[in-house]
């Protein structure tokens, strides 16, 4: 008996050594010339760093909205929830690359701590809980979103922690913690709208089996429920009265036919293992979202699901299935930040598929999990190396980096906007005084996307 307890204590002690092993490989691969590479912000980092910068300062956006929920920015629309998380930071450090690009990282452990949690639930396996968390730190699909000022991360975070905070049997009372959690992800992030009804319909049929715990607990689901319809009066009200959907019917499909051929281009073999993203800000150009080796121990993963009949199970795999829809209702596809959800999923499911070769090959378990960690290792390993040396070689136009060097030395001129919105560069550059730039702004009407675009303000001209 003394020996068995000396044993668990012992692998609970390794357990916890690995995963700060693995956090701290998180911070280091994300912090590492983070303000460096990418080699500038892009046009939506520089707004959201402006609109923060502002809200230091006078507790109004650009546009002179006292604490918006919707910040107009381009006329596009953004949510608050990242916007809020880099103020704290411009605050503390000034508004600049870092400013705007650390909240991605820390939500983005945190979405690495969340996979640990879940998946530690539904396997009751620390070991394979690790491995998930090991995986998503690895992924080339979660990688460049985690070191960039990207709100998803934010709202993939929320996403599952409110989703961890649903599945706590017994903890009634966390329910409206969840929803909560649900509401943060669903005003960080646009995909999050179209996912989070779906997705809280799912698990309260996984719930459904609980009628009496419901019953019970019947307080709290009005309480939560009632939360969640209040959270959405805003949105109503942006879609309703202002010009929230204008931005949408523009890049919104015409008919079902483009949703399925949507749908599905985001599970390609050439998206997920071959080309990835053709968008050079959202991947390495010619790396695919995945690892090649990844996808038997996929397949392995979705075997062990159905072979286990367990509910709980099902989860990732529902989730994984669900991701996909908000890029699909939009012409551009596939798209891996609108389906930044199947990230983590994928990371779970080939976790799962590792555990299914080690329940089946008890006897070589061990070696197992050290031939797939060590083909994690030195695939990232490649993947990062190429990354720091070439990746602004590549795509330092994409990153609108000619904007970084013209606002690095010019305070006023006629300047081009080709490369989309070249007002938000002068003022973050600039750190322009927000007050200022309200009395002088001279805005173009709105475009056919729902952008504004800005004329001219002090000695600056738009073309």
């Amino acid at each position: 008996m003394k020996k068995m307890k000396s044993k668990k204590i012992l692998t609970g002690i390794a357990g916890k050594i690995v995963f700060v092993l693995v956090l701290t490989l998180f911070l280091a691969s994300r912090i590492y010339k983070i303000a460096e590479i990418p080699a500038s912000v892009y046009w939506d980092e520089a707004s959201i760093g402006y609109n923060a910068y502002s809200i230091a300062t006078d507790l109004k956006d650009e546009w002179g909205e006292t604490l918006p929920l919707h910040f107009r920015a381009f006329g596009e629309f953004k949510l608050p929830v990242y916007i809020y998380s880099v103020a704290v930071f411009v605050r503390a450090i000034g508004l600049n690359a870092n400013a705007v690009r650390l909240p991605s990282v820390l939500y983005s452990l945190g979405t690495m701590v969340f996979v640990y949690l879940l998946t530690k639930k539904i396997t009751k396996k620390t070991e394979i809980a690790i491995l998930a968390s090991f995986i998503i730190t690895l992924s080339p699909w979660f990688f460049i979103f985690s070191r960039t000022g990207y709100e998803a991360t934010a709202a993939l975070f929320f996403f599952l922690a409110g989703t961890f905070l649903f599945l706590l049997e017994k903890k009634k009372y966390y329910l409206p913690f969840s929803i909560f959690s649900f509401i943060l992800s669903f005003y960080s992030y646009n995909s999050f709208r179209i996912l989070i009804p779906i997705w809280l319909t799912i698990l309260f049929i996984y719930k459904f089996h609980e009628v009496k715990k419901i019953k019970q607990a019947l307080p709290v689901l009005i309480l939560s429920g009632l939360i969640f319809l209040i959270s959405l009066i805003p949105v109503y009200r942006l879609y309703k009265y202002d010009a929230g959907s204008t931005r949408l019917t523009q890049v919104q499909i015409s008919n079902e036919i483009d949703f399925f051929k949507n749908y599905v281009a985001n599970f390609s073999p050439q998206f997920l293992f071959f080309q990835g993203d053709i968008n050079p800000r959202s991947q390495i150009p010619g790396h695919g979202q995945l690892y090649l080796f990844e996808l038997p121990l996929i397949l392995l993963g979705i075997l062990a699901i159905f072979k286990s009949k367990k509910k709980l199970y099902f989860l990732p795999l529902a989730a994984l299935l669900i991701a996909p829809i908000p890029v699909a209702l939009t012409k551009e596809s596939p798209h891996a930040l609108r389906a930044i959800l199947a990230a983590p999923f994928f990371a779970v499911i080939s976790a799962m598929g590792v555990l299914f070769l080690q329940e089946n090959f008890k006897k070589i378990s061990t070696l197992i999990l050290l031939v797939i960690v060590g083909l994690y290792l030195f695939s990232f390993k490649l993947y990062l190396t190429s990354f720091i040396s070439d990746y602004n070689q590549k795509t330092s136009s994409a990153w609108q980096y000619q904007y970084k060097e013209i606002f690095s030395r010019q305070t006023e001129g006629v300047v081009t906007d080709e490369y989309a919105q070249p007002y938000i560069f002068a003022l973050y550059y600039l750190k322009y005084p927000p007050e200022k730039f309200r009395q002088e702004v001279v805005l173009n009407p709105v475009d056919q996307w729902g952008f504004s675009k800005v004329a001219s303000f002090n000695g600056f001209e738009f073309k």
